[in-house]
């Protein structure tokens, strides 16, 4: 008796298709963490330079809830980032003038060139694998990628 391979469109394929999906996913996650972590100016940490880059993308202020949002974390755990940062003087935070009970987040000229800085330490590493890789293939993956983080973001 012999057993047939499971078919592409079968339920055991797709398991085991997800689960390496996301097998890969973590260990590039956890490479990439290290990579960027180790080219990151001395007490700078991952979600120092997330939280500034995010601001420098939007160049526009956010308050702590959006931010904690944007990063699917407490607001707590924002707080004590952005306390960090405001220390550090990555960002200036403002009282809302209209609600005294919100703050506002942006980014300070030092906080845009210790991003710019750290950008600059690790990307020609990230460009290389790209290129490496080949950026129509990274191009065709895109999409993939941001419709897996779409619908992760719908179960969170």
């Amino acid at each position: 008796m012999t057993t047939q391979a499971p078919t592409p469109d079968h339920p055991e394929a797709a398991d085991r298709l997800a689960a390496s999906l996301f097998a890969e996913l973590l260990i590039a996650e956890q490479l990439s963490r290290d990579l960027i972590g180790g080219a990151l100016p001395r007490g700078m940490q991952i979600s120092h330079f997330s939280v500034l880059n995010l601001l420098a993308h939007v160049n526009e202020e956010r308050t702590p809830a959006q931010l904690a949002e944007a990063f699917h974390v407490t607001r707590g755990a924002m707080t004590n980032t952005l306390s960090r940062l405001e220390w550090a003087g990555h960002i200036h935070i403002r009282p809302d003038w209209d609600d005294a009970r919100r703050k506002f987040v942006s980014l300070s000229p030092a906080g845009r060139a210790a991003r710019d800085a750290a950008l600059s330490s690790f990307m020609p590493a990230i460009a290389g694998i790209v290129r490496d890789i080949g950026v129509d293939r990274v191009r065709v993956a895109l999409p993939v990628l941001r419709e897996l983080r779409r619908r992760l973001e719908q179960q969170a």
